[in-house]
């Protein structure tokens, strides 16, 4: 049997089962098959498959969709193939952006490269009935009596069932983590949660023998899990690269970027030398064979609109290592005359894109941010997230606050404790002399500082690359989800996979970074020009 229904920490302050922890228990379970079903979410799922494939374990993507509007109303939905992967990343897309997202109306229109699981027999009566909805049937004392009101509406109307046994944490043991975490994302205490805020205690991982054994009276829910597992195929071709383009009614940039990088070689090189000619006709021989001469086109177009407004901005980083970098004014190093090689910036046997890195006056990037959405369309541009995780004081103070204490209280402590790790919690004062004073060794912050040494690095929210930006050839939720930004008022739109994931999933990004320094000598040269004037 496959676990179908798996949440892991990356589904926000909800799972708390660590992608390694899932894996080395999936491996323990001579498990053939493992799905990731985090809560509208797609966070870990590049990782996810990663690691399955390091195990030689089949990874079957997925999210459980809920409707904001009818707390009933969820269903997990698994990825058949590559069409549903992005259909999925649309549907994701779709119920963090809109309000008036509806589940109903999604599920009738995603339903060929996606199955659909789902123990909401109001679901079942409003969406399209075929071959690849399934009833969820999950076994414990507290949704019992609710499985066997599904199976008799399942039997009655000739949909197929499937057994599922939905995971949350590890072990039994780790319910509480799971209480505290909830109360932190609820903003609550341990104490005041109720039934339905909490998740049922037997969501914990079960080995494949004790899953039979609970499901040995209705062995077709079982066959009908394998046969999900054994229909979902999917190739993300990770490490295949999505090229941005350039202009899509252009017939030949190859052309426009020979031309561009030609005219910039004639006012450089007075007189021009062979040495420099040579050295730029071998490295677009490079950018061309590794079809990256629609990315150098954007960070130029980036660059001259950036000078049509004259803003501040310098190119910097192993960029300045490429003579075509430095002739299409990207970066103000002349890489012959300082011996760069350009290998270092970008050479066949890279496994990795480039990496363009324009600096630009804290008070001028945003502007140049918007030129990008609005030139190559908003629907093809999106912010790089980050992952905000769980560090020594964060989590020591989240914990203690989920058991009640005050910020008062809690400041006594934690102010004392360093930047670092929260599995470090334990032996604080033995580990910094700045925490000497520290006794956690009494209850009841032992017992805290044990469960905030859990959620070390967990994910606690999303926020926005510094400088990560994307551009792609389709829409960018073909590839990724999309989600609002932390502060959802700003309508800032960022990727729900973070930097490391994009560069996985073959997205090439575009550094435009904020440099202080640059305002300042915006400002000083602006105050210079007004005292010319007096």
């Amino acid at each position: 049997m496959v676990h179908l229904h798996v949440h892991s920490n990356y589904s926000f302050l909800q799972g708390t089962a660590t992608l390694d922890n899932l894996i080395s228990a999936a491996k323990k379970s001579n498990s053939k098959s493992l799905a990731l079903t985090d809560t509208n979410g797609m966070y870990g799922l590049i990782q996810f498959t990663k690691k399955c494939i390091e195990a030689n374990i089949k990874p079957i993507l997925g999210a459980e969709i809920d409707d904001p509007n009818y707390k009933n109303q969820k269903a997990i939905l698994l990825v058949k193939n590559n069409l549903g992967y992005s259909e999925l990343c649309k549907i994701i897309t779709s119920r963090k952006l809109n309000e008036d997202f509806s589940l109903i109306q999604i599920l009738n229109s995603y339903q060929e490269n996606l199955f659909v699981v789902t123990s909401s027999i109001e679901l079942l009566q409003n969406i399209k009935i075929n071959q690849n909805v399934f009833a969820e049937l999950i076994s414990t004392k507290r949704l019992r009596a609710k499985a066997r009101l599904l199976y008799n509406y399942a039997f009655k109307n000739k949909i197929k069932f499937v057994a599922t046994n939905p995971i949350y944490f590890l072990t039994k043991g780790d319910f509480l983590l799971h209480k505290v975490v909830t109360a932190i994302r609820l903003n609550s205490t341990v104490d005041n949660l109720s039934d339905d805020e909490l998740v049922d205690e037997e969501f914990y991982w079960k080995d494949l023998t004790e899953l039979e054994k609970i499901w040995r009276s209705l062995p077709e829910a079982v066959q009908n899990t394998e046969y999900i597992a054994e229909s979902c195929n999917l190739d993300l071709e990770l490490g295949k690269y999505k090229y941005p383009i350039y202009d899509k009614v252009l017939k030949d940039s190859y052309s426009l970027l020979w031309n561009e990088a030609y005219k910039g070689l004639k006012k450089k090189y007075i007189p021009l030398t062979q040495a420099a000619i040579d050295r730029l006709e071998k490295e677009l021989r490079v950018i061309r064979e590794l079809n990256l001469v629609d990315y150098f086109l954007i960070v130029w177009d980036i660059v001259q609109e950036a000078k049509k407004r004259r803003m501040m901005m310098i190119g910097r980083g192993s960029a300045a290592n490429s003579i075509v970098s430095y002739c299409l004014e990207l970066t103000q190093v002349d890489p012959i005359k300082y011996n760069l090689y350009f290998e270092r910036f970008l050479n066949k046997g890279r496994s990795n894109p480039p990496d363009v890195d324009i600096d630009f006056s804290w008070k001028e990037r945003d502007e140049i941010v918007k030129y990008v959405f609005e030139k190559y369309g908003y629907e093809n541009v999106a912010m790089i997230s980050t992952t905000v995780t769980f560090r020594a004081r964060s989590a020591f103070r989240e914990v203690a606050k989920a058991y009640g204490f005050t910020n008062e209280e809690i400041s006594k402590y934690s102010k004392y404790i360093p930047w670092t790790e929260a599995v470090n919690l334990k032996n604080i004062s033995e580990l910094f002399p700045e925490a000497k004073n520290i006794n956690f060794k009494i209850e009841p912050w032992k017992s805290i500082v044990e469960i905030a040494a859990q959620i070390s690095h967990f994910p606690r929210y999303l926020s926005i690359h510094p400088s990560g930006i994307i551009v792609t050839p389709k829409p960018v939720n073909n590839f990724v989800a999309l989600e609002y930004a932390k502060n959802k008022g700003l309508g800032l739109i960022i990727t729900q996979p973070d930097m490391y994931t994009i560069e996985d999933l073959g997205l090439i990004k575009i550094d435009l970074l904020s440099q202080r320094s640059l305002g300042v000598l915006r400002d000083t040269l602006s105050s210079i020009e007004e005292n010319k004037k007096m």
